[in-house]
């Protein structure tokens, strides 16, 4: 099995995200990440979808995807050729004996701190998982109280958009 990340523009309506994860669960392949948002034009949200699947099974998805109504562009995006980044906001203990030690940390992952209490303070960090993973695991030892991690956003390198083209009237038989 591999990690595959698709990037797919449907129309802004309700009840897609409920068409498009159905149709994965139906397949019996598990969402790893899933992030959805608006696009520069509002009538377009974008999902970002990662699964782990062999290659064969994902084609099949895909076709199947293509033949939803709302769905109007899939792009699988390879991760040399995308910008992939996640958030984590992630509280961790930080009394006056650690946080200095904390902050240091903090500075070394180039994250930065959004608040501060008397015993702990949050960080929010963004990059690749492998960044985000280690950052979590080098501040374990000071104890964690709670994190929440966002599903990956990804984009394609260089000048082309995916959305030039969608946005072109489709005709659809009735």
């Amino acid at each position: 099995m591999s990690r595959h990340t698709l990037s797919v523009l449907v129309e802004n309506k309700p009840a897609v995200l409920v068409r498009i994860a159905g149709l994965f669960s139906r397949r019996g392949f598990n969402i790893d990440s899933l992030a959805v948002g608006p696009t520069e034009h509002q009538e377009i949200s974008r999902m970002t979808i990662v699964v782990n699947c062999d290659e064969h099974p994902l084609e099949q998805v895909t076709k199947q995807l293509n033949k939803l109504v709302n769905v109007l562009k899939i792009v699988e995006l390879e991760q040399e050729q995308a910008v992939q980044r996640e958030l984590l906001l992630i509280k961790v203990r930080a009394d006056t004996e650690s946080r200095s030690k904390v902050l240091e940390t903090v500075q070394l992952f180039r994250a930065k701190v959004v608040d501060v209490a008397l015993d702990a303070v949050t960080v929010e960090a963004t990059g690749n998982r492998d960044k985000l993973d280690a950052l979590i695991r080098v501040l374990e030892p000071f104890g964690i109280k709670e994190l929440v991690q966002s599903g990956m956003v990804a984009v394609g390198r260089g000048g082309r958009s995916i959305t030039d083209r969608a946005l072109r009237p489709v005709e659809r038989s009735a």
